[in-house]
């Protein structure tokens, strides 16, 4: 009992419950009286431990002191466990421990979690690699397309960028806008599911997952690709770099993302001064000289198709091209990362991300078109427009180096938000809790895993080529644009706070062009492999409901109501059961536990040899005085099912009672060992969990410990 009302003294309860005087005259109003809960004694820890001495079965107590301790005491019944109470305390757990040192770092403490945000120097390389990165390759997928209707129709690549740009502008602004009206971080799926629902809001975060994936597949594939343009006898081991490069990255950032953050920066700012560097140069080289045209590669040319223009074809082209448009919203999903100000410092790197890269890919585009380049299966544009420009000299492998540096380092920027939009999906029950757990570092270590593990499959599966890649990637990043668009529309309605109706307009602008863009890539890469990310979007979108509809059932059957007050009662109906196949130390530790849970327990011997078990019983009788022990005759040689029947007996006897079985478990020196003991053991475990009304018990007996004492006797 936590409290209750009790009448003020002199007063005594009438029946129906109001406090009457004891004179008779008129009740007063009465008045709650709080009592305070009576805490148990909660047992002193570590103040003293036992420790045993120099000589054989000699042992004393001694003070710990307080450096040593893996608790430190927070209030009355509050503990806070010390990073000696984490310590590893096998030989194993030792080197698995100096190994994750090494690759991932120490531990950090929850309470330092704000120490790790970045600042926008850091979040400019962690966030906007992806988006950076897409100008690398976006020109080139631009004349990959326009090339099939003849050399003439490359010239409408420099109109294709710039209505690219202009759709990167009222992105932009767009996410500008929901950055403001959620400054603790405003996804997609966050600002879907608030304004438009669960169904939008999860397909939201099925088209982001599905982008996320597909970014670091392409990205790495990309930046592979930009190595084997600079040496194009690494080409045959392409899918296997790229693996080995995912692998890398994962790693990396388990580390968390302050340091990946610090990691990855260099190599950002190397890409935008090679870029400068690049489109710099080339221009003033056309200036001087401007029948400058690059020479055709060795192999892979695309020769000019004889197919006509046509408005299908320059929509194809506008689609593959928008993929320069990828890991814009990431700024937007990670404003929780930044320091504070948050929404200011995330909405001031979103305008100079957009502002770089909407220079890099329409400056390029003008270049190649002015080079004269197209597009080569084993070169890429930077590169050719590098090596006219500036030959195989070192500034060319410079430029190659810090594109591909910026390439396989885009991938970084789904490592950033993936994690982070799957814990969020896990906390609304939409993904397993797993999902939320922080791993050493404070980052998201399940969701890292699971993206590395997932991207490197795609890698496998499409032979990390780009052409076959960008087809999937763009519709899920437009799709999840739209919604995330739509749903600020709804929020502006709304709110209607001042200024709504000019956000709005923005915001209605954002959506409508990315839908149209989001119906464009649909239509014109459906038969390219846009329906795979549509088929995976889908599975995803099932998947999060089905995820939800169970953990909400789990959760039905579990919730206790909020005027629940368990107080004592009487002891539960129990039964205990222990399994007995020969008498011995794991045996009787084993019984002895039993009997501080019980008084009724029972020994249960299973056999072939009733004769046997009769021998077993007294001498079981001779030792073990308290416990009963019963003989079951299983003439066909079975051990679990008789045992599951005995328990079907007790319960049909008694319905209701707990029946609860302690099993001996033997715990050995090495792993192989395990798998000569225990086997009858398991069997019955796993026939027991099945059934609602018993209740399993392991009671470990450490056989290495036994074996170390024999030894040093």
């Amino acid at each position: 009992m936590t409290e209750e009302e009790r009448p003020p003294s002199g007063q005594r309860p009438s029946g129906n419950g109001d406090a009457l005087p004891l004179d008779g005259s008129p009740p007063d109003e009465p008045r709650a009286v709080r009592v305070p809960r009576r805490r148990p004694d909660l047992p002193e820890v570590e103040q003293s431990e036992v420790v045993r001495g120099a000589k054989p079965g000699t042992r004393y107590a001694r003070r710990v002191r307080a450096g040593e301790r893996r608790f430190e005491r927070s209030d009355e019944a509050t503990f806070r466990a010390t990073a000696r109470a984490t310590a590893p305390r096998t030989a194993a757990q030792q080197f698995w421990r100096r190994v994750r040192r090494v690759f991932v770092g120490s531990p950090i403490s929850s309470e330092d979690i704000d120490e790790q945000r970045i600042s926008k120097i850091k979040a400019l390389a962690v966030f906007s690699s992806d988006a950076l990165s897409s100008s690398a390759y976006a020109t080139d997928e631009i004349l990959l397309v326009l090339v099939t209707a003849g050399a003439g129709a490359l010239t409408h690549s420099i109109e294709i960028a710039l209505a690219i740009g202009l759709l990167l502008a009222i992105v932009t602004f767009s996410y500008r806008q929901t950055i403001r009206a959620y400054p603790s971080g405003g996804g997609a799926y966050i600002v879907a599911r608030e304004n438009l629902g669960d169904v939008a809001g999860l397909s939201a975060a099925a088209a982001l997952s599905v982008d996320y994936i597909l970014t670091v597949s392409v990205s790495i594939a990309a930046g592979v690709f930009a190595i084997t343009s600079a040496f194009t006898g690494l080409h045959p081991v392409s899918v296997e770099m790229s693996v080995g490069v995912v692998a890398v990255i994962t790693v990396l950032n388990l580390r968390g993302i302050r340091e990946s953050g610090t990691i990855f920066a260099v190599p950002t700012y190397l890409f935008i001064f090679a870029f400068i560097i690049l489109l710099v140069g080339g221009f003033i080289r056309l200036a001087f000289n401007p029948g400058l045209h690059a020479s055709e590669p060795s192999s892979g040319w695309h020769a000019a198709g004889t197919s006509s223009l046509t408005w299908f074809l320059v929509l194809r082209a506008f689609a593959s091209g928008s993929a320069a448009l990828t890991g814009v919203e990431a700024i937007s999903n990670g404003i929780p990362a930044f320091k504070k100000p948050e929404s200011r410092n995330a909405a001031a790197t979103l305008v100079w991300m957009a502002l770089i890269l909407g220079v890099f890919f329409i400056g390029l585009t003008v270049l190649a078109h002015e080079l004269g380049i197209r597009h080569a299966d084993k070169v890429s544009v930077p590169a050719q427009a590098a090596a006219a420009i500036f030959g195989h000299s070192l500034v060319f492998y410079y430029i190659q180096a810090a594109t591909a540096l910026i390439l396989l380092l885009a991938a970084n920027t789904s490592y950033a938000d993936f994690p982070r939009l799957g814990s969020i999906l896990a906390r609304d029950r939409f993904l397993p809790h797993q999902f939320t757990f922080r791993g050493d570092r404070l980052a998201f270590s399940n969701g890292i895993i699971v993206l590395g593990a997932v991207a490197a499959v795609l890698l496998v599966v499409f032979k990390a080529d780009v052409d076959r890649l960008i087809p999937l990637y763009a519709f899920g990043v437009f799709v999840s644009f739209t919604l995330s668009q739509s749903g600020m529309i709804v929020h502006w309605w709304r709110l209607r706070g001042p200024g709504w109706k000019r956000s709005m307009a923005i915001n209605g602008v954002g959506a409508a062009a990315t839908g149209i863009v989001a119906l464009i890539i649909g239509g014109t890469k459906f038969s390219e492999g846009a329906w795979i990310s549509m088929i995976a979007m889908v599975v995803l979108g099932v998947t999060f409901f089905s995820i939800h509809k169970h953990y909400s059932g789990v959760n039905a059957r579990l919730e206790v109501p909020d005027d629940v007050v368990v107080g004592p009662s009487s002891r539960h109906r129990q039964v205990v059961l222990v399994p007995v196949d020969e008498i011995n130390r794991a045996v009787l530790r084993t019984i002895d536990y039993a009997r501080t849970i019980s008084p009724s327990v029972t020994a249960l011997h299973v056999t072939d040899d009733i004769e046997e078990g009769q021998r077993l019983r007294r001498q079981w009788e001779s030792m073990v005085l308290d416990v009963p022990m019963v003989i079951i005759d299983s003439p066909y040689r079975s051990f679990v099912a008789p045992v599951l029947a005995y328990v079907d007996a007790l319960d049909q006897a008694d319905p209701g009672q707990y029946v609860t079985v302690v099993l001996p478990e033997f715990v050995t020196a090495w792993p192989w060992q395990r798998w000569l003991h225990n086997q009858s053991a398991r069997r019955l475990r796993a026939a027991l969990r099945d059934r609602p009304d018993a209740v399993i018990v392991e009671v470990p007996y450490h056989l290495g410990a036994d074996a170390v004492e024999a030894g040093a006797g």
